[in-house]
């Protein structure tokens, strides 16, 4: 039997300005992240926007601050955003059913780029950055591990634990208190020389080269960081008195094809080296978009086979199959 999915309605700030009524949709959403949800024209044409390609089953409209100029480039950028603070706390804010966030990846990404020495010559402490340098490597019983600084993780995890807390603050000071606040997981990307049209980046792909970490162990130690990360949110969302109703999707858990080593441009499910390009990211957006209709629903979590289609932005709902 197949069912009609309804692919979610994207709206910027000004958008709900001059369409303030919502109520024609089930389910209302906030959202804000990183270059995962932006609606810049170059980066939807290059790589897919996640929140454009999620489907619901009932009409579902999300008002994203993200925007097409307004990605976040760090978790703590969330506190000098004023579209997303004003409509997440202000007493006239809409009550929103729920809250999506894509972030904490460019976090992860800088802290792995922090170097061993700074320009100046003066050494970073092992407790403020994610590589050690070569003289600092573990015994190699301990696999990609041993090039990994659990003293930087600590202070990594209370930044990340921190910023998390903030924005929960956030939502419980306004008329949306309790409401789901739904962050993801991100897909394990290849360190690779893939950077992205704007000239920016590669991300991993330096900074494993500037610690000289043998090239062989590259695509592991990229697990190992993604896989910590996505540990660190799912321990936070089980900590639910002091992460009241934080719901983590783990994208490390979905099946996406990596992009080859050494390739430097589209790659497998892979746009770049850290964006996936429009399979890859249909593949995360069809499975999180399960977790989030069950969570609003009340419903036990069920597995939905990845699909495909383009989403859609503005006043078109627009539509998807799914088996059901």
């Amino acid at each position: 039997m197949e069912s009609r999915m309804e692919h979610l309605q994207c709206l910027t700030p000004d958008e709900l300005k001059r369409r303030p009524d919502l109520s024609t949709h089930r389910w209302r959403l906030l959202a804000h992240g990183d270059s995962w949800f932006s609606f810049a024209a170059a980066k939807v044409d290059a790589h897919a926007n996640l929140l454009e390609e999620l489907v619901f089953g009932q009409p579902t409209v999300a008002v994203s601050c993200a925007g097409h100029h307004n990605a976040l480039r760090r978790m703590v950028d969330l506190e000098s955003s004023p579209d997303f603070i004003r409509l997440l706390t202000d007493p006239a804010a809409p009550t929103w059913d729920g809250v999506l966030l894509s972030v904490g990846g460019n976090d992860l990404v800088s802290a792995a780029m922090v170097p061993a020495v700074q320009a100046h010559g003066e050494p970073v402490p092992m407790h403020l950055r994610l590589l050690r340098k070569q003289t600092e490597w573990g015994a190699p019983s301990a696999g990609v591990a041993r090039y990994f600084s659990e003293d930087g993780w600590a202070t990594f995890g209370e930044y990340v634990r921190a910023n998390l807390k903030h924005v929960l603050s956030l939502r419980d000071a306004g008329p949306s208190q309790g409401k789901p606040l739904f962050i993801h997981c991100y897909a394990v990307p290849t360190p690779r020389p893939a950077g992205a049209e704007s000239a920016s980046g590669a991300w991993l792909y330096p900074a494993l080269k500037a610690y000289a970490i043998p090239q062989a162990d590259w695509a592991a130690m990229s697990r190992l960081m993604l896989s910590k990360l996505a540990t660190l949110f799912k321990a936070c969302a089980a900590d639910a008195a002091q992460y009241p109703n934080l719901q983590v999707f783990d994208s490390t858990q979905v099946p996406i094809a990596p992009a080859a080593l050494g390739s430097s441009g589209i790659s497998g499910d892979w746009h770049n080296e850290i964006h996936l390009n429009h399979s890859g990211c249909f593949k995360i957006a069809r499975a999180w978009s399960v977790h989030i209709e069950a969570v609003l629903s009340g419903k036990p979590l069920v597995t939905a086979p990845p699909s495909t289609g383009r989403g859609r932005r503005g006043g078109g709902g627009g539509s998807a199959p799914a088996s059901a």
